[in-house]
This record gives C-alpha cells, sequence and structure tokens, in this order.
C-alpha cells in the first residue's frame, strides 16, 4: 500500500453503517490503462455537506473498513454549494501511485469521521489490447457464462432496490439531522447563558474574596496592635509581682519583729496585756492595710481600663482626623482646578481676571453696575455671587461658636456646589455644566 506523508482519517466502521448513496461516481470505466493517470468524476446529492478532511480512496473489492485504502487525494471544497456546478467535483490520481495488479478496486468517499458516504463501480488496472484477445470457449462455458449475466442481472436490480431504500433511508436521516443540530444550537444557546451566569458568579466570588483578604488584613493589624498592648501589660504585672514580693519579704521582717516582741513579752509578764492589745492592733492594721491593698489593685485596674479605652478613642481620632485632613486637601485641590479654570474662562471670554470687577450691582442698579468694557455684562457674576460669602452670610459656627470665617466653616462652603449665572437672561447652570454655560453666553452675542 502507497505511503503518504499524512494519513487522512479513518475508522474502523463497518460497510452496514455506510452511506453509500450521498457521494455519486461518474463516468467510470470498467479499466484503466496502467502508466496514465486516473480522474474520478463524482457529484454530492442534494442534502449533502463536504467537509475540509474529506477524501477519495482507492479500494480493493472486498474492503471491510476504510483502513485498507491503497491510496488517496484529499476532496477540494466548492465555494458555493448552491451553484449546481459546484455539486459535480473531480479529483486526479498520479499514475505513479496507482496499483499495479488487475485485481478490482473501486472509488469511495470518506468523510472525516472515516464514514463512507460514496462507492463506484468496481473497475481493472489493464491494458486495452486484452480485449482484441479471441477467446474460445465451449458450450458448457457460454451457459455458464449466461447464467452468471443472469445472476449478475438480478443482483443489479437487488443492489437498485437497495439504493432506493438507502436514499429513502438517507432523507429520514437528513430531516433527523436537521432536527438535532436545531436541537444543538437551542442546546448550544443555553451553555452559553450558563456560561454567562457562571462567569457573574465568579466575578462576584472574586470580588467577595478581596474584601475577605482586606477585612483580614485589618484583622491582622489590630491583632498586631492587640499584641503589643499583651505585652505592656505583662510587663505592668511583672513590676506588680516584684512589688508584690517586697510587700510579703517585708511582712516576714514584721513577723520576725513579733516573735522578738513575744519573747521579750515571757520576760515581761507584767505587760503581757498590753502587749496582746498592741498585738491586736497590728493584726487589725494589717488587715486595713491589705484591705487597702486589694482597693488600690481595683483602682488600678479600673485606671488600665479607662486608660485602654481612651488609647482607642485617640487611635480612633488619629484615624478621623487624617481622613479629614485628605478630604480638606482634597477640596483644596478641587479649588485650586476650579481657579485655574475660572482663569481660562475669563481668558476665553478676552477678559482679564485682574481687572474683572467684583463688586455684585444691587437690584435698583440693574445694568448699571456692570462692567461698560462688555457688551452684555459679566457672565461671572453668577460665580461671584455664589462663591464669595456676604458678611451678612456668616454665621457662628455651630462647632467652635466663632463669629468669624473658621476651618469648619471654609470646608462647609468649599462642599457647597457652585452654579453658574447668565448675566443676560439669568439662567442657572450647574458648575458641572461650564461647557453649555459658555456656549449658552456665547449665542447672546450673535
Amino acid at each position: 500500500m502507497e505511503e503518504t506523508i499524512k494519513d487522512p482519517p479513518t475508522s474502523a466502521v463497518l460497510l452496514d453503517h455506510c452511506h453509500f448513496s450521498q457521494v455519486i461516481f461518474n463516468s467510470v470505466e470498467k479499466f484503466y490503462t496502467p502508466g496514465g493517470d486516473v480522474t474520478c468524476h463524482y457529484t454530492f446529492t442534494q442534502h449533502f455537506i463536504p467537509r475540509r478532511k474529506d477524501w477519495i480512496g482507492i479500494f480493493r473489492v472486498g474492503w471491510k473498513t476504510t483502513r485498507e485504502y491503497y491510496t488517496f487525494m484529499w476532496v477540494t471544497l466548492p465555494i458555493d454549494l448552491n451553484n449546481k456546478s459546484a455539486k459535480q467535483q473531480e479529483v486526479q490520481f498520479k499514475a505513479y501511485y496507482l496499483p499495479k495488479d488487475d485485481e478490482y478496486y473501486q472509488f469511495c468517499y470518506v468523510d472525516e469521521d472515516g464514514v463512507v458516504r460514496g462507492a463506484s463501480i468496481p473497475f481493472q488496472f489493464r491494458p486495452e489490447n486484452e480485449e482484441d484477445i479471441l477467446v474460445v470457449t465451449t458450450q458448457g462455458e457460454v451457459e455458464e457464462i449466461e447464467q452468471h449475466n443472469k445472476e449478475l442481472c438480478k443482483e443489479n436490480q437487488e443492489l437498485k432496490d437497495s439504493c432506493v431504500s438507502l436514499q429513502k433511508q438517507n432523507s429520514d436521516m437528513q430531516a433527523e439531522l436537521q432536527k438535532k443540530q436545531e436541537e444543538l444550537e437551542t442546546l448550544q444557546s443555553i451553555n452559553k447563558k450558563l456560561e454567562l451566569k457562571v462567569k457573574e458568579q465568579k466575578d462576584y466570588w472574586e470580588t467577595e474574596l478581596l474584601q475577605l483578604k482586606e477585612q483580614n488584613q485589618k484583622m491582622s493589624s489590630e491583632n498586631e496592635k492587640m499584641g503589643i498592648r499583651v505585652d505592656q501589660l505583662q510587663a505592668q504585672l511583672s513590676t506588680q509581682e516584684k512589688e508584690m514580693e517586697k510587700l510579703v519579704q517585708g511582712d516576714q521582717d514584721k513577723t520576725e519583729q513579733l516573735e522578738q516582741l513575744k519573747k521579750e513579752n515571757d520576760h515581761l509578764f507584767l505587760s503581757l496585756t498590753e502587749q496582746r492589745k498592741d498585738q491586736k492592733k497590728l493584726e487589725q492594721t494589717v488587715e486595713q492595710m491589705k484591705q487597702n491593698e486589694t482597693t488600690a489593685m481595683k483602682k488600678q485596674q479600673e485606671l488600665m481600663d479607662e486608660n485602654f479605652d481612651l488609647s482607642k478613642r485617640l487611635s480612633e481620632n488619629k484615624i478621623i482626623c487624617n481622613a479629614l485632613q485628605r478630604e480638606k486637601e482634597r477640596l483644596e485641590g478641587e479649588n485650586d482646578l476650579l481657579k485655574r479654570e475660572n482663569s481660562r474662562l475669563l481668558s476665553y471670554m478676552g477678559l482679564d481676571f485682574n481687572s474683572l470687577p467684583y463688586q455684585v450691582p444691587t437690584s435698583d442698579e440693574g445694568g448699571a453696575g456692570q462692567n461698560p468694557g462688555l457688551a452684555y455684562g459679566n457672565p461671572y457674576s453668577g460665580i461671584q455671587e455664589s462663591s464669595s460669602p456676604s458678611p451678612l452670610s456668616i454665621k457662628k459656627c455651630p462647632i467652635c461658636k466663632a463669629d468669624d470665617i473658621c476651618d469648619h466653616t471654609l470646608e462647609q462652603q468649599q462642599m457647597q456646589p457652585l452654579c453658574l449665572n447668565c448675566p443676560i437672561c439669568d439662567k442657572i447652570f450647574p458648575a458641572t455644566e461650564k461647557q453649555i454655560f459658555e456656549d449658552h453666553v456665547f449665542c447672546h452675542s450673535l
């Protein structure tokens, strides 16, 4: 069997599972001359769709599986299957790869799954002059040949009937295949929706995981702080234990002194009663000292708890202070940006920032208080009114109770949004719509 660079897709599918009526081979000769190229003509049926790795092989008659091909050629895919001429295709086998014996062979169309979709009538590779040889036969051989021809005709009729049945079966299979393809498309759409849901769920889980990691980091930092606090408490506890040891040592010294006093009392029998009274007083004093010590320990523990709460509040206040400081810096940055934008708009309108009048005209003056150099007045009078607080509008600060402008009042004023007022028609625009405000003022000058 001829070796090829890349073997075609084959399978061990038996003949009973193949569909021979989907590709029809045309103009197949009974024999082909050895040493010449062979052109194979074939036609696709209406419902058959060729694929990229389909191939046509030359098989010896009697083959069982598609792995028994002698040689093969890849199929050329037509550009437009709807065109009638595209249904008729051909492929050429080179003489070098063709069989050299006189056995019977046939063309077979095999798809990329290794299933046979069409087969030709058998043919041979032998010279033409073999037909011109005079064959002498007897009467018995003639009768035997005629009988064999009748059997072949009968077998041909059975094959035709089988072909009709296979074509009907093919149409049924094509309808079922179309139904299966529709079901497959439905399942694919459902699968895509499920994949989207799985992706959304995965993103949600990843977000939750990031949040949990952040919480874990916060808890770790808090645990570190608590560990430092525990070390400090342990150091204080060790100091108090040393002080307790000193007190116990002092108590032992007093006990020794008491024993010495008892020995002296043995010698001084007359002052025994007084010594006993003194001893009772000393014991009461020791008991009172112990009670005072217990009370002092309780007060010390309360002070330590209060100190811990104060430290915690101090850290929280520092965090709040830092947040307020950052907010103040951010507002100052926004204020600077607004100032630069204001200067840019003034230069765009042909105005000088230093020569711009900042006095707000009253209702009685009307347009008399406007800049005489402008045709339609100052376009930023609304900005001055909203951004420059008047002395009458300044109130006492609810936090520090100050009459003047304090940091709290400035922060509140910076957080209030600015508005833009048209000097001609008194239409008010939000501060975020600066470009619309400029176009509106420019339209009045047209």
